[in-house]
């Protein structure tokens, strides 16, 4: 590895991709303290095994994609990205040319732009690997293919947008499963050192019987791009895909989804029933909501509530929070007494200074790369797209509680045929009306949404 692809690779699993990941020491428990293995958990690693080199495709180009594929090769020795794919030829350009300046080529031959650029890409036999970092829209299609062309898969979360796309993630990632493909998603706390210790603790009854929990995630609005004059409805909305929940499923899923994996991680089951509203008030473009207040009922009395806000100007904050009959804890690293005294503390890597960092060396993004690499080279199987795709249609159940006004049950949201988007995918003029939901009208959970109006 020459010493340009070594500065890269270091600065870029340092710089900013995500916090966390490295060792830590933890106080006794009272009971025996389980392996990984036991609990379910991943291996924190301080880099992935050397073994036979990996050539990945990255599906996505954009800059998430191009941060996915940094991580990939940032995760060990002998990988390659070695293929592109993307709906536009501008963000192959983009990422081919970052690539290129640190001396590390993709072929032109290797990269297709188009709606079908990924099956182009997934037929080349010498990818062994694909990353999935496409707007969730187009992640159960993708996800089948790689399957098929027997491909092992990073994918991003949210991993769809919909019912009827959560269904086909299940049922491709059984098929992963029972090929021997290993599956590992972008849910990066679950890959992070100090949440997963803090889940250990929790497992171990460090806070006793849980009884209720809080999930949030609060932030200014995101991006969106103004429409150029020469943009047809699908390229503008493809621009903008942030903006339009057929694209990302709005931000409960886009973002919300992590926080809450979490509460369904250390809950160790899903909700049965979600009740909640949302509202838009500031957003002049795409259909989304500014804003969710969610109440998920876990049964036998337990909730969670889930909120999540997008608007300028306001309270900002990201995190979760379980209370338990012995204590609670923000399930990243620290946990208390009923009286608010420290229990227990994740303890961080220290700086040259003896100061803790408050952070852990190997940041997240990395770490699921690792553990994907890990998975292929060790035989150590791997699948976390069923457990990612049902914490997605979590956030599904509570957007549509909050569309609809209405009490939404797990089973009323997994056998729910709603499908989003126009059936069929292609550049030009979408005959498509994309206002945003009025809570309390009469619409039925199984039953596509009509879209009425102009798209903005």
């Amino acid at each position: 590895m020459d010493i340009k692809r070594r500065d890269f690779i270091g600065k870029a699993a340092l710089a900013g991709f995500g916090v966390a990941g490295a060792g830590a020491v933890l106080s006794a428990c009272r009971r025996k303290k389980a392996d990984n293995k036991e609990l379910g958990l991943p291996p924190i690693l301080k880099g992935a095994p050397r073994g036979k080199k990996l050539r990945a495709g990255l599906v996505g180009a954009g800059a998430r994609g191009t941060g996915a594929a940094i991580n990939f090769i940032s995760s060990g020795p002998d990988l390659e990205i070695i293929a592109l794919a993307d709906i536009f030829q501008d963000k192959i350009d983009a990422c081919r040319e970052r690539f290129a300046s640190f001396n590390l080529p993709i072929p032109e031959e290797n990269c297709f732009a188009g709606f079908d650029g990924y099956k182009k890409l997934m037929a080349i036999p010498e990818v062994d690997v694909v990353l999935l970092v496409t707007p969730p829209r187009f992640r159960p299609d993708h996800f089948l293919e790689a399957v098929l062309t027997n491909k092992h898969v990073f994918m991003e979360k949210p991993l769809a947008v919909d019912p009827v796309g959560i269904r086909s993630i299940i049922t491709s990632a059984k098929k992963a499963s029972a090929v021997g493909l290993n599956v590992v998603t972008g849910t990066q706390r679950r890959h992070q050192e100090d949440y997963i210790e803090t889940y250990r603790q929790v497992a171990s009854g460090a806070i006793g019987t849980i009884t209720s929990a809080k999930a949030f995630w609060n932030q200014d609005h995101v991006w969106f791009r103004e429409r150029e004059p020469d943009w047809d409805d699908m390229t503008y909305m493809l621009r903008n895909w942030n903006n339009f929940c057929w694209l990302c499923g709005d931000h409960i899923l886009d973002t919300h989804v992590h926080n809450i994996d979490v509460i369904n991680w250390f809950m160790g089951k899903y909700p049965e029933r979600a009740v909640g509203y949302g509202g838009r008030a500031r957003r002049v473009t795409g259909d989304q909501y500014d804003f969710f207040s969610i109440d998920f009922d876990y049964g036998n009395g337990v909730s969670s509530h889930s909120m999540c806000r997008q608007i300028d100007s306001c309270a900002n904050a990201t995190g979760e929070l379980i209370m338990g009959t012995e204590g609670y804890t923000n399930c990243q690293n620290t946990i208390w007494d009923l009286k608010g005294n420290i229990k227990w503390q994740f303890e961080y890597p220290k700086d040259e200074n003896g100061t803790p960092m408050n952070q852990t060396v190997i940041p997240p993004y990395v770490q699921e790369h690792m553990h994907l690499v890990h998975a292929i080279r060790t035989g150590e199987y791997v699948n976390e797209a069923e457990q990612t795709a049902l914490s997605t249609l979590t956030a599904i159940m509570g957007r549509t509680a909050a569309y609809t006004g209405r009490a939404v049950t797990w089973d009323d949201i997994l056998k729910s045929d709603m499908f989003l988007g126009p059936s069929k995918l292609e550049f030009g003029k979408v005959d498509m009306v994309f206002e945003a939901p009025v809570p309390g009208t009469p619409v039925i959970t199984t039953v596509k949404p009509a879209y009425k109006g102009q798209i903005i």
